[in-house]
């Protein structure tokens, strides 16, 4: 008899588990395709999403559980978001650039120097006609697209120039993907001018809507599951700056003479793509120096 009671509660326990498992996996799929934190309203760079039109509330709701489910990738780009941000953030404000854009280099890089099938390079993505009209260097041994300072101020030269053809912000980030021209071209054909009534092609269409899908969750991370402790976060390494006019044969060499080593100086200089500078016109560089963290 104590063989069969034992037998009974290992039973109990087995089925009771197996209750709690079943329960536990049936209410999260239950949860999976429900966005319970959509947002009442949302707009970019102060211009106000129609949240009230069926297909665009479907496509805010898509984006945000895409990247509300893309958690590695999204607790990444808020871990480098904390370095990146404050070198962005004063150069949009400088160029009067709404700060929101700050998250279009978010979708276009995830805020790493990315680089696409196509050769566009760098946090901004520029392609190397794009960046040379914006008076960024690209050559052999220098491609400023690389550097974050120089590449976020020809991204406002670029936004800026946008604003001014197509007339809101909000088409402006449009066209930082379809072209100002193209989106230009539709919006005559279509005779509409909001991007929110513009029938475009998939990847544009959905453009905006994913910049502001990662303004919602970077702004209210632990709304959506991401709870990031601060001492978790990146940092940004305190640097010096030193400024070259001449050519540097061996930047391993020069990276000794600094105290640090070749991988550190090209870490913080992704933007020297060579073994070497090559300056024959003694154009004045800065090249940033650790003071501490390596």
């Amino acid at each position: 008899m104590k063989i069969i009671k034992k037998i009974v509660i290992v039973f109990a326990i087995i089925l009771a588990s197996g209750f709690l498992i079943f329960a536990t996996t049936y209410n999260r799929n239950l949860s999976i395709g429900i966005n319970n934190n959509f947002p009442s309203e949302i707009d970019f760079a102060s211009e106000k999403t129609p949240l009230q039109i069926y297909d665009v509330r479907e496509r805010m709701d898509r984006e945000l559980l895409i990247n509300e489910n893309l958690h590695s990738s999204t607790i990444l780009i808020l871990k480098r978001a904390n370095k990146v941000f404050p070198i962005i953030e004063p150069i949009l404000a400088k160029y009067n650039v709404p700060d929101d854009f700050k998250y279009l280099a978010v979708i276009e890089s995830s805020l790493v120097n990315a680089v696409s099938p196509a050769g566009a390079r760098g946090v901004w993505q520029f392609m190397p006609e794009t960046a040379r009209e914006k008076g960024i260097e690209v050559s052999e041994t220098v491609d400023e697209r690389y550097h974050l300072e120089k590449s976020t101020e020809a991204a406002c030269k670029y936004l800026l120039s946008a604003k001014e053809k197509l007339g809101s912000w909000t088409l402006a980030a449009a066209s930082y993907n379809g072209g100002m021209s193209g989106i230009s071209s539709q919006m005559e054909f279509q005779q509409v001018n909001n991007y929110y009534d513009l029938l475009l092609n998939d990847e544009t269409s959905r453009y905006v809507f994913r910049i502001l899908a990662l303004k919602e969750i970077m702004k209210n991370p632990i709304l959506y599951g991401f709870d990031i402790q601060k001492d978790k976060l990146y940092q940004k390494i305190l640097t010096r700056k030193i400024e070259v006019d001449t050519t540097i044969n061996n930047l391993a060499l020069f990276a000794k003479s600094q105290g640090i080593n070749y991988k550190t100086l090209k870490y913080h200089n992704p933007w020297l793509r060579d073994k070497k500078l090559d300056n024959p016109k003694n154009k004045k560089y800065e090249i940033e120096i650790p003071t501490e963290g390596y």
